[in-house]
C-alpha cells in the first residue's frame, strides 16, 4: 500500500473565504447587515458619504447635525453620533486605511470638542 505524502501548503479540501458570500443562481447576493445598519439604523439619519469627507472637522460636524435633527434615536445626540463613529470604524476593522482611520480617531476629538465634552 503507497502512502501519499502532502506538504503543509497541500490542503485536502478548498474553503471559500469567509468573505466571499456564496450567491445562488436566480438569487440577488444577500445584503450586508452593517450596510443596513448605517441606513437603517435608530441611532439616527446620516448624511449620504459622511465618512469619506476630507476633513475630521466636517465629519463631526455632520455627525452632530445629524444627531441633532435625528427623530429616530434613543439615546442623546452626542451618544448617537459618537457610537456610529466608532460602528463604522470597528466595521472596517483591516480594512481600513491608516489615513482614513486616523482621521476618523481625529474626528472623535472633534466631535467631543464640538459637544463641549473634552
Amino acid at each position: 500500500m503507497a502512502t501519499i505524502q502532502r506538504s503543509a501548503t497541500q490542503r485536502t479540501t478548498t474553503k471559500t473565504s469567509p468573505t466571499r458570500q456564496r450567491t445562488r443562481p436566480g438569487k440577488a447576493p444577500p445584503k450586508r447587515w452593517s450596510q443596513r445598519v448605517t441606513q437603517e439604523s435608530n441611532a439616527l439619519d446620516l448624511e449620504r458619504g459622511v465618512f469619506k469627507l476630507t476633513s475630521a472637522g466636517k465629519i463631526a460636524a455632520s455627525l452632530k447635525r445629524s444627531a441633532e435633527r435625528s427623530s429616530r434615536r434613543k439615546a442623546s445626540a452626542y451618544r448617537s453620533a459618537l457610537s456610529m463613529l466608532t460602528f463604522y470604524i470597528n466595521r472596517a476593522g483591516r480594512n481600513l486605511p491608516g489615513i482614513e482611520r486616523a482621521r476618523l480617531e481625529r474626528a472623535k476629538v472633534e466631535l467631543r470638542r464640538q459637544f463641549g465634552r473634552e
